[in-house]
């Protein structure tokens, strides 16, 4: 599998949250398939609307990862986008693919379908912690290219968890093939 460039984050998050479903990341022994992602961008509910050391990353930089401490308990993780301007990507959930004992075992979840099924359960699966902010997306945290998922398996509505700008049609999800 080939790795996804630097400049392939470079574009919009809405843009880079909708191609990223389908995407394989990995980090270490642990990798699955990119099935839900959210985007955000200067909107009222993303930490990049002001500067702040915490978002500095997502104003400073495109294709790294922003890897962030949420309610005292969890890390959710994102790439950052908008060369040029402010965004990131938080991956909201992977289908597991490699490293699945692994994952159960950090998770003691042995429902695979439980394993990555939120921000927070996908980085305690893959064993993500805030060592891993900043660092650039490529091995051994990556992710690859895969082939795009259809429009046909994809849901694209409101965001979750968030009390600020949540209407914003910025949640994608791959969901089972319609009947044609």
């Amino acid at each position: 599998m080939k790795e996804l460039s630097k400049e392939w984050f470079a574009r919009d998050a809405v843009i880079v949250a909708r191609n990223l479903l389908g995407k394989v990341i990995r980090y270490g022994e642990c990798s699955g398939i990119i099935v839900e992602t959210e985007a955000y961008t200067t909107d009222a509910a993303s930490h990049g609307r002001t500067l702040t050391e915490r978002s500095r990353l997502m104003h400073e930089t495109y294709g790294h990862w922003y890897v962030y401490f949420t309610y005292g308990m969890h890390y959710c993780v994102n790439v950052t986008t908008n060369k040029g301007s402010v965004g990131a990507v938080l991956i909201r959930a992977v289908e597991p693919v490699e490293g699945v004992e692994l994952m159960k075992g950090r998770r003691d979840v042995e429902d695979i379908h439980k394993l990555c099924n939120g921000p927070a359960n996908l980085c305690k699966a893959f064993g993500i912690t805030k060592a891993q902010n900043g660092f650039p997306i490529k091995d051994p945290f990556t992710i690859y290219d895969a082939p795009d998922v259809p429009d046909t398996r994809v849901v694209c509505g409101p965001r979750v968890g968030i009390t600020k700008d949540k209407d914003l049609p910025w949640r994608f999800r791959v969901t089972e093939k319609t009947a044609s």
